[in-house]
């Protein structure tokens, strides 16, 4: 078993996937996954990366992110607009509901926890 993974989509597995249909708002957004990591306990860590569009979100998940490039915007329900781009960083918690729209395709490092 390693003990050391660097995070690097290079060499790397990529899924692809999308918003549930009944999710979007607009546009067309698609998604690719490179997965560096998977932990007991339900721990992930990898690269995401989508192309331009709005989607309903709800996380049941812990989620740290890092944009490593583009930009988006999160919405909370009811609540404040978050304008990311590279560099930002930020944690979802369990519970948020919100959107998120993708104004330059964004890609991001993430850990979560189930």
């Amino acid at each position: 078993m390693k003990t050391f993974i660097k995070i690097d989509a290079a060499g790397t597995k990529v899924e692809h996937s999308a918003p549930e249909p009944e999710r979007i708002i607009h546009g067309n957004p698609q998604f690719r996954t490179w997965n560096q990591e998977v932990a007991e306990g339900g721990l992930y860590a990898g690269i995401w990366e989508a192309t331009p569009g709005k989607w309903r979100v709800v996380y049941d998940e812990w989620e740290f992110c890092h944009i490593l490039s583009g930009r988006s915007i999160i919405t909370e329900e009811g609540g404040e607009e978050h304008s990311l781009g590279e560099g930002d960083s930020f944690v979802l918690r369990p519970g948020f509901r919100g959107t998120w729209e993708v104004l330059e395709t964004t890609r991001k490092e993430y850990v979560i926890r189930l």
